[in-house]
């Protein structure tokens, strides 16, 4: 017996797929409503008893009628995040299992069209729990801004990068310029591609975007129009032993893609940020942030000039799933059977979908080429940042995972404090305190009216920087990214925290 928790086109779907089946797999009792508008009506001759919002008053109702279900199925995409979590507390007191349908989306179209679509259920994932209804978007602005035009996604085989790619492709560009210098990464979403969107000209370049000469040749020859810079060293701990890199990388190689942007004549580019940047404790939040410095005055040049590459920088936080992240991590760690590991009881992150992060990024590219609708403070090289909503405490988010596999936390599965990593925070901001919030009218999306740099010094410091970072002078290139950071405060040895540098 099932409980579909869904009374929309996902139920009407289920329910008819399972007509078709010879010997049907379920037997549905019941439908549950997202709104509670349609209690008593019927869908397939199942009768709606009642509200998602309210589990066990239906639960009670169904076992009273003797049709208590053994499973509920999610199937209505407005049950998410905070209502999916009542529905799995109330199922989980009443001894039901839960299970969800694949997003109508994600079915294959031969499967939708097909005499009998597969009933393909799904487990709970945490990223359900932390997802939210879809926001209104503009996808009819970002069509007209992507469509017929030249693209090009760097870092293209990683988490951000690859969904923009995707999202980009279903938009109708001229050519998709993919690139990457991870081989295997970059013939994955390729080759996914190949069979999502066989109709978009790709073309996939091994690329490092630390190789200027590289960079330049890139652009003269695929004269992409609209860049989307998403390739970085992410993880901090791995860039706070490799400092060096970090500089080069994230500070270094974003300078010579917005330069070959400039230079080639590119519409737009976007540089994908972190809120890591924001008070930075880490090489690779100060690299960040430096890297958001350089493209904020390349963007305020290109105003006071009224012509040329408009920049914008979207700074976020953790996305669901991405490689290195805590979600695989405890996923490997449950299938070993435990500990989970968590550094803090207090460490708390935003997280956000890739899908809805990649949405949100795609809307903020359009308002800045529009450049309309915002204040003229923010216009002059503002940084987007994407609404998370409420920060979560990893420790819940582990056991809530413990919860989902079906085990008990600290009674089957163990969870285990291991300390601060070096440059890691307790918590993450969104905005440093000198940057003035702006709403855009966009629904998710605000601005950091800036604190702006002077091209000139920013360009000279990373000259610096990255010219010591080159030689092996780690010293000197962590004081010039101090100097032109001022807010970067490094922990000590001791684990204590080192004063800022003063400003240049």
């Amino acid at each position: 017996p099932v409980l579909l928790a869904g009374a929309g086109d996902g139920a009407d779907l289920f329910l008819r797929a399972l007509a078709r089946e010879a010997r049907p797999r379920y037997r549905v009792v019941g439908l549950l409503t997202a709104d509670g508008a349609q209690s008593g009506r019927q869908m397939h001759g199942v009768r709606v008893e009642g509200s998602v919002d309210d589990v066990p008053h239906a639960l009670r109702k169904l076992a009273r009628k003797g049709r208590r279900p053994e499973l509920i199925v999610v199937t209505a995409r407005e049950v998410a995040g905070p209502r999916l979590e009542h529905v799995l507390d109330a199922a989980e007191a009443a001894g039901v299992r839960v299970a969800t349908m694949p997003r109508l989306t994600e079915l294959r179209p031969a499967a939708r069209e097909d005499a009998a679509p597969p009933l393909a259920l799904q487990p709970v994932a945490i990223e359900d729990l932390l997802d939210r209804p879809q926001r209104p978007l503009d996808r009819e602005a970002m069509a007209r801004l992507v469509q017929g035009r030249r693209v090009l996604v760097t870092g293209a085989g990683g988490t951000i990068g690859a969904e923009l790619a995707r999202q980009i492709a279903a938009l109708g560009p001229a050519e998709l310029v993919l690139a990457d210098n991870s081989e295997y990464a970059l013939y994955a979403i390729d080759l996914e591609l190949s069979e999502t969107a066989p109709e978009v000209l790709r073309v996939a370049l091994i690329a490092d975007i630390r190789d200027r000469d590289r960079m330049f040749a890139l652009f003269a020859r695929h004269r992409p129009e609209l860049v989307f810079h998403a390739a970085a060293l992410k993880h901090v701990p791995i860039v706070e032993a490799n400092p060096a890199e970090g500089i080069l990388t994230n500070a270094v190689g974003t300078r010579h893609v917005a330069d070959a942007a400039r230079a080639h004549g590119a519409l737009a580019m976007v540089l994908i940020s972190t809120d890591k940047a924001v008070n930075p404790t880490s090489v690779m939040g100060a690299t960040k942030r430096l890297a958001e410095m350089y493209c904020q005055a390349l963007d305020l040049r290109a105003r006071a000039d009224g012509a040329g590459t408009r920049f914008a920088t979207v700074r976020f936080g953790n996305v669901l799933g991405s490689t290195g992240s805590v979600v695989p991590l405890f996923r490997r760690q449950l299938e070993r059977g435990g500990p989970l590991t968590v550094t803090h009881p207090d460490m708390r992150r935003y997280f956000m979908t890739v899908r809805e992060a990649v949405g949100l990024v795609l809307a903020a590219t359009v308002l800045r080429v529009k450049d309309e609708g915002l204040p003229e403070a923010a216009r002059r090289g503002g940084i987007f940042v994407l609404d998370m909503g409420e920060p979560v405490k990893i420790v819940d988010l582990a056991r809530r995972m413990i919860r989902l596999a079906g085990l008990r936390p600290d009674v089957d599965v163990a969870i285990r404090y291991t300390g601060l990593r070096p440059g890691e925070k307790l918590y993450e901001e969104l905005f440093h305190d000198r940057e003035t919030l702006v709403e855009t009218g966009a629904p998710g999306l605000l601005m950091a009216a800036p604190r702006t740099a002077d091209l000139a010094l920013v360009a000279r410091a990373m000259d610096e920087a990255g010219a010591a970072a080159r030689a092996g002078r780690e010293a000197a290139a962590l004081s010039v990214l101090a100097a032109l950071v001022p807010e970067f405060a490094r922990p000590g040895e001791a684990g204590g925290t080192a004063p800022a540098a003063p400003p240049m």
